[in-house]
């Protein structure tokens, strides 16, 4: 075990953590470096790639694209701050310093508050243009689209900020060594040789406010869209309205049903493990996921690529 040097962070004498990363397995470590890098590589290119398209092509530049793009966006982000040290881990023991540890935590919590935030904002979209149709371009207007998105990421800022506020204010004595592959709250907290009565009350109160209250948004919004779907009479306008909601609803569910699983439930020590695994998949696997829910079935985004193939080809 590498343990800190001595140093005062808030009376903490820890000046650095060890990450242990996925696993400790060595004949793991080659394979499980080469997926995640793949991965890795996938998911920049898929977000970046679908970013740049939305951009580019102004029949896309809709409120469903606008908050697309801003998802993308948040979880080019996400990986970026998540699967490097991720990466190293399986190479070396990766030490990470305590400051950057906590800068790490700050924008791991930021960039997670604002793809809930995201994914809401994003079914809210589909509420109205399934069930206010008529009324679609007033309600979701370029104003509200915007004002939506500040506070997606004030809502995220504010969120990750309590949490590093608390986590600064903790003291870790003796024990450096976090078992997981990113400074997450859980695993950090059982380090600390100091009260941290606080530190899960508010992350109760974080989470809560935001896996809780927007899964309930978005349940009630996908309940009154499928009412109205099923008052269409034609197969055809059901099948319809139903397939732009589907990419949404599997977005949805691979990030919160592992958010929720990761922080609204008791979590022995023993089960870190399987922590880490629920971790993986609203981290690196939903990020790189996202942009082939969005495009795989998705004429719009087909004939923008096109477009975008022949102009490139022209210059």
């Amino acid at each position: 075990m590498v343990q800190g040097r001595m140093a005062s962070h808030n009376g903490s004498s820890v000046t650095e953590f060890v990450l242990l990363g996925l696993t400790q397995q060595p004949g793991l470590q080659l394979p499980l470096f080469l997926l995640f890098l793949g991965i890795c590589v996938v998911s920049m290119l898929g977000n970046l790639g679908l970013m740049v398209l939305i951009g580019l092509n102004p029949h896309l530049h809709t409120p469903m694209y606008y908050f697309l793009f801003h998802l993308s966006f948040i979880d080019l982000c996400y990986s970026s701050v998540i699967t490097p040290r991720m990466l190293m881990s399986f190479m070396k023991q990766n030490i990470i310093p305590y400051a950057e540890c906590m800068a790490q935590l700050f924008f791991f919590a930021f960039f997670a508050i604002d793809e809930c935030c995201i994914l809401t904002s994003m079914a809210y979209d589909r509420y109205v243009v399934i069930c206010k149709p008529l009324l679609y371009k007033a309600i979701v207007s370029h104003r509200v689209c915007f004002m939506m998105t500040v506070g997606v990421y004030a809502m995220g800022f504010v969120g990750a900020l309590a949490h590093l506020v608390c986590m600064l204010r903790l003291t870790f004595c003796d024990s450096n060594v976090i078992n997981h592959y990113v400074c997450d709250m859980p695993p950090l907290l059982r380090l600390s040789c100091s009260s941290t009565s606080t530190n899960e009350a508010v992350v109760f109160i974080v989470v809560g406010v935001n896996v809780i209250g927007p899964s309930l948004t978005i349940f009630i919004s996908y309940t009154l869209i499928l009412s109205n779907i099923f008052c269409i009479h034609s197969r055809k306008g059901r099948s319809k309205a139903f397939h732009t909601c589907i990419s949404h609803i599997i977005a949805v569910s691979l990030f919160f049903v592992a958010s929720a699983f990761m922080y609204l439930m008791p979590s022995p020590v023993e089960a870190l493990d399987q922590d880490k695994i629920s971790t993986v998949f609203y981290t690196i696997v939903g990020p790189m996921m996202n942009p082939f829910i969005y495009s795989l079935r998705n004429k719009d985004v087909h004939i923008a690529l096109k477009k975008t193939l022949k102009k490139s080809k022209r210059t």
